[in-house]
């Protein structure tokens, strides 16, 4: 998998309202003032100002993280491919092999509970009968190469995609893994609530062995074992922040070099049982490697073992009968987001269908939901923010003559993508019927996996899309160079049919903006206008440009979430960049239509007014603590207030609309102010 730059980090699935037509007196007016708190000042809390009353109105439902825009948004979409996966699954024979067997089929599977509940764990039986087969060294390499060769990502990870420094090169690439929780940080943080979320890990784990195995004694001491074994995975891993500078995370290296540091892998036979016939490897993180081959010889095989069988069990969980549905909710869901009750079954059926199937059942949705104009109206805006782009660009006063040539280069080079894929994913050689889901899914893993090694000894193939058609989201890929929007992201709170040139640019030109902006930031901007990992700036400019990513930093830095604690400006910082900047480009692009020349009130706002208020109402979201608290250790983006409040602290012209002075929440001093492009 290509590393992608999305809009925001949950991508969720959705139907599309399309057309283009920017007569805002065809319908009410899209921004919904009613929600505002008009007894907040906005130059002292514009995300309070503009969302103060939904906010203190809304109610979080029990199966959600959170409610507000972007769930809407989902449910709406999910209810939508109910509609087709209905159709589909209703039909009365249809071809095998066919999209509407095999989304139909897949769908009819996940809903059916009662054969789920009566199959309990034994579809995963064959797997861990192999697992108590195992022996030695040699047969847990064996286990683990040919379970991921089934689609099960087991203690490490492996994609095939560009080599960064030559984005026209498939690559075998070899990242760190093994991890139940979310990342390091949660098996070595010493405070309370890392503690806490250890605490009752350890209690889901031996939940797991006990619905799996039978009740015992020795299930608890399991569990500790196997915490145990994933913090030393944890210690000879990066963290979150660790793992977003591109140059250390990237070495080239031979079978035999990252054999004589990580030998007890035994690279020559694990290469090959993957199917891998190459003998230069991207190793993304050689000291991940070197722990894993100590551990292999220094923990005993009994609790490889019970690492092997958890992991299987856990990763099929959601999918096996209720009591582990159950249980898998409870921690993942429950515990680390806060979410009360799970979604419907449709829902997370229709979720799945998307994941694994998503070229074919992007097929279907296009058709009923994707008209060919919306193409003409996305490629309009993009152009239009590129031109705003290409002047911000040559106004940079702290860029150099020669870097900013090179950045417009990059800017001219960008490939769009919009809607859908100019081919689709062909998945009719996959069995899929109505028997097993487990199996089901045991089954695109298979293909999935042979896919992706089938791309070793070819060319890049730049047309491949990483995300579904029907989700609601945005990517920049930095390694085609590409921004990229999915059919879904093309409807309200993003883009009104009818409305006006201020709500559309301060809400999808915003996003266009956004992922353009990636292509300059902290990490995009190491990659040059082929999709190199390069350099292709002056020392002094790339120097200025450090110095501006700092202030993000420390910007950011100083937000506080939840009590004492504060959003993660290292983290965060590419998501803040592609923030502030996307922001002034919508907001540059806006100013050269015909709206934003004029002076206009709709509703009592100026367009500017409305510009700022239509990029608010985006991120009108309420999210649980626990969700929160999840985000800020793993998720790249900030907390909406701060996706509104942030950019626009740093706008001289949001000053302007909203009269901000000295002494308002929203104010920072000049010097302060964040000016990247």
């Amino acid at each position: 998998m290509n590393r992608t730059f999305p809009f925001f980090f949950a991508a969720v699935a959705t139907v599309g309202m399309l057309g283009h037509a920017n007569d805002a007196s065809a319908q009410k007016d899209p921004l919904d003032l009613s929600g505002r708190d008009t007894k907040i000042n906005p130059a002292q809390n514009f995300f309070e100002y503009a969302n103060g009353t939904w906010l203190k109105n809304a109610v979080i439902p029990a199966d959600k993280t959170g409610w507000g825009s972007f769930y809407v948004v989902r449910d709406q979409a999910l209810s939508n491919m109910r509609t087709i996966l209905d159709s589909c699954l209703n039909l009365n024979n249809p071809t095998k092999g066919s999209v509407a067997q095999q989304v139909g089929d897949l769908y009819a599977s996940a809903l059916d509970s009662n054969a789920i509940n009566a199959a309990g764990i034994s579809p995963l039986w064959s797997t861990l009968g192999r697992i108590q087969s195992i022996q030695n060294t040699k047969d847990l390499l064996d286990f683990i190469t040919t379970q991921y060769t089934k689609g099960n990502r087991l203690l490490f990870s492996f994609s095939v995609s560009p080599d960064d420094k030559n984005s026209n090169l498939e690559r075998a690439r070899f990242g760190q893994g093994g991890l139940g929780l979310p990342n390091k940080n949660y098996y070595l943080n010493q405070d309370p609530k890392s503690k806490e979320i250890r605490a009752a890990y350890k209690k889901y784990i031996e939940k797991i062995f006990n619905l799996a195995m039978g009740t015992v004694d020795t299930h608890g001491k399991i569990a500790n074992d196997i915490v145990n074994l994933e913090t030393e995975l944890a210690k000879a891993s990066k963290t979150p922040v660790e793992l977003r500078d591109p140059q250390a995370n990237y070495h080239l290296m031979a079978a035999n070099e990252i054999n004589a540091i990580a030998p007890n892998l035994n690279w020559n036979t694990l290469l090959q049982q993957l199917g891998i016939h190459e003998d230069t490897l991207l190793i993304r993180q050689p000291d991940f490697y070197k722990g894993v081959s100590n551990l292999i010889s220094s923990t005993p095989l009994h609790v490889w073992k019970e690492y092997l069988t958890f992991h299987i069990v856990n990763d099929a969980a959601r999918w096996l009968s209720k009591p582990f549905e159950e249980a898998n909710f409870d921690f993942f869901s429950k515990t680390l987001s806060g979410q009360q009750v799970p979604e419907p079954r449709w829902q997370r059926a229709s979720s799945l269908v998307n994941s694994v199937l998503g070229d074919a059942l992007g097929q279907l949705y296009v058709q009923k939901y994707f008209p060919p104009e919306a193409k003409a109206y996305m490629l309009n805006l993009v152009h239009n923010l590129q031109k705003a782009y290409a002047v911000k660009i040559k106004e940079a006063s702290w860029l150099s003559e020669a870097t900013k040539k090179t950045a417009l280069e990059k800017l001219n080079a960008f490939t769009l993508k919009i809607g859908y894929p100019d081919k689709w994913k062909d998945y009719s050689s996959v069995d899929i019927d109505r028997n097993s889901l487990v199996q089901n899914l045991q089954n695109i893993g298979a293909w999935a996996y042979q896919q992706n090694i089938d791309k070793l000894n070819k060319p890049v193939d730049k047309s491949e899309w990483f995300m579904t058609p029907p989700t609601v989201n945005a990517y920049y890929n930095p390694s085609f160079n590409e921004i990229v929007f999915p059919a879904g992201i093309l409807q309200p709170p993003f883009y009104f049919q009818h409305g006006d040139d201020a709500v559309n640019y301060g809400g999808i030109g915003y996003v266009i903006g956004h992922e353009m902006t990636h292509g300059f930031d902290d990490q995009g901007s190491q990659y040059d206008k082929d999709g190199n990992l390069k350099n292709w700036w002056t020392p002094e400019d790339r120097k200025k440009f450090e110095a501006i990513a700092q202030k993000v930093v420390n910007q950011y830095n100083h937000y506080v979430v939840l009590d004492s604690v504060h959003v993660n400006g290292k983290l965060t910082l590419g998501e803040n960049m592609a923030d502030i900047g996307g922001m002034n480009i919508a907001y540059a692009a806006f100013k050269m239509t015909k709206q934003g020349k004029s002076k206009k009130k709709i509703d009592g706002l100026t367009p500017d007014q409305r510009f700022f208020m239509s990029a608010a109402q985006v991120w009108r979201i309420k999210t649980r603590p626990e969700r929160l608290l999840w985000r800020i250790n793993n998720d790249p983006h900030s907390p909406e207030i701060y996706r509104v409040n942030g950019p626009m602290s740093d706008m001289d012209t949001f000053y302007k609309t909203w009269n901000v002075k000295p002494g308002d929440g929203m104010f920072r001093p000049a010097d302060e102010r964040v000016k990247i492009w």
